[in-house]
């Protein structure tokens, strides 16, 4: 078998073998999976679809004048707060989220305005809009029981539903659990160091959630794995497709999607091995849902279908290009790349360590630095360095 094929048909074992020292570590998805309780996981995209839409469809969103936005609060119940907008049927109850946007936008604190009664936070937002210097402010309601009003932006705020982000997934993805190639990841055996595909879709493992105020979908295409060059002990290095994006129609973030290749993912949904990580945004300004259409959902449909042969040819050259012979040769290539001393000798000592052998090619480089990256207990210097290994692992292609 060459360094090109794609592996097809799963093994007789009920895995993959695979080697999570390599590559990066991506804990995005594990956050999210640690973070959202029960109500906020969904087993399907249709699912997560129908629920998303629903809330949209019920939902309504327009452009009022920020002083005709009255602020009602009684002394009776100092913890009560409403806002009544132009033609409106009623007062509308902002939520957590929503209150404090409102508050952001008319330059109010809003943690301090929580701690006051309700009347007292009523007069300062009133003053705060009906002095409010952008003149309109763009709202969204939803009717769910009673009205509540879920968003309040400024008058250019450029929305992106959460269900046009999960509908361009399931384009690709079909239902997300197995009836196209793109699913909720499989599972890691630590013990093992086998990677399992096939794994029921629960509460416990699935990766499509969504709450009051955002969307986040992971999805792998991991019963095709890829192999791209051997191990030392000769042994396919395997990697699978994976991304994941993510939306708020809130006002909450942007939306992102994010591709990769990856070796594995456990159960609390870290992602091991990754390389050729690649991410776009898209803020939600004017003309964000032209971006969207234009940029973001083409650039979804065409990683699903795309050739892995670009990365498999970039990580055989990487492997190919020798670029140091002796210690001076590798303390030389570091040092010019702008890694410290120290830095220098932790990066071959760990090749060394890993591969029982220091550093000959661009990719045993490439590695050694991500493996250093991994030790490191804050994000941005992490990133950093791993960003250096990605330019590096990039100009050898």
């Amino acid at each position: 078998m060459t360094a090109t094929e794609i592996i097809t048909g799963r093994p007789e074992s009920g895995g993959y073998k695979v080697d999570m020292s390599r590559g990066g570590h991506d804990g995005r998805a594990s956050s999210e999976w640690f973070s959202r309780p029960d109500d906020e996981k969904y087993l399907s995209l249709s699912d997560l679809y129908a629920s998303v839409k629903g809330r949209a469809d019920r939902s309504r969103t327009r452009t009022v004048e920020s002083a005709a936005i009255r602020v009602e609060a009684h002394r009776d119940d100092p913890s009560s707060l409403a806002l009544v907008l132009p033609d409106a049927e009623a007062p509308v109850a902002p939520t957590h989220w929503s209150f404090g946007q409102l508050a952001s936008l008319v330059g109010a604190p809003a943690a301090y305005l929580r701690q006051l009664p309700a009347p007292l936070a009523g007069i300062n937002l009133q003053y705060g809009l009906t002095n409010h210097r952008a003149g309109q402010v763009k709202t969204m309601e939803v009717a769910n029981g009673r009205t509540e009003l879920r968003a309040v932006t400024g008058p250019d705020y450029g929305r992106i539903y959460d269900h046009e982000l999960v509908s361009a997934v399931q384009r690709i993805a079909g239902d997300g659990v197995g009836d196209t190639r793109w699913k909720v990841p499989g599972v890691l055996d630590w013990s093992t160091g086998v990677y399992n595909p096939m794994v029921d879709v629960s509460k416990d493992t699935t990766t499509l959630y969504a709450s009051d105020r955002d969307v986040f979908l992971f999805l792998v295409d991991d019963r095709n794995p890829i192999e791209a060059g051997t191990l030392p002990d000769g042994s396919p290095d395997l990697f699978f497709r994976g991304f994941y994006c993510w939306n708020s129609e809130v006002g909450a973030k942007t939306l992102g999607i994010a591709s990769f290749y990856l070796r594995a993912v456990c159960q609390n949904r870290n992602l091991w091995g990754v390389e050729d990580f690649q991410e776009i945004t898209i803020r939600h300004s004017k003309y964000a849902a032209g971006r969207f259409a234009h940029e973001a959902a083409p650039a979804l449909a065409n990683f699903a279908d795309s050739s892995p042969q670009p990365f498999i040819q970039g990580i055989r050259m990487a492997r190919g290009r020798i670029v140091a012979r002796s210690d001076d040769d590798r303390t030389d290539f570091l040092r010019k790349r702008g890694f410290s001393k120290a830095e220098t000798g932790k990066i071959v000592e760990t090749v060394l360590a890993e591969e029982g052998r220091p550093p000959e090619s661009v990719f045993d480089f490439v590695q050694g630095i991500t493996a250093v990256a991994r030790s490191k207990p804050q994000q941005d210097p992490r990133l950093t360095m791993e960003t250096r290994a990605k330019k590096l692992l990039e100009q050898a292609a």
